[in-house]
């Protein structure tokens, strides 16, 4: 309806869209839990990583949006524990709201696939 792509591979770089916090249905994950939903959503950026060839371990740059800045710390703790290793240039930005009002957060990736050897 929006014309755009989950993620796209250019190249080494996937870009993986704005992604939420949404099952296979399309419903909400973690209604009310911010921390539940930064999970839920990193869980879908790293299936679309991977129907494109690559991995949360390729990822470089991750950007955060959340509607309520006193969610920062569960939204970084989620992350945290996904990217602690990894850990790629990220932002966290504090939005008045995302398409949902149930939407907590939202977040987007960029991954560069290097020779594997």
């Amino acid at each position: 309806m929006v014309g755009y792509s989950r993620a796209v591979r250019v190249g080494p770089y996937i870009h993986v869209s704005g992604t939420t916090a949404t099952d296979a249905d399309g419903k909400i994950v973690g209604a009310g839990d911010a921390y539940a939903q930064a999970v839920q959503t990193i869980r879908n950026i790293e299936r679309a990583l991977e129907r494109a060839g690559s991995s949360l371990k390729d990822v470089v740059r991750t950007r955060m949006f959340v509607v309520n800045v006193a969610d920062w710390e569960k939204v970084g703790k989620a992350h945290g524990e996904f990217f602690r290793e990894i850990r790629p240039a990220t932002s966290m930005l504090v939005i008045s709201g995302l398409v949902s009002p149930e939407m907590l957060v939202e977040i987007e990736a960029e991954a560069l696939l290097l020779d594997r050897k």
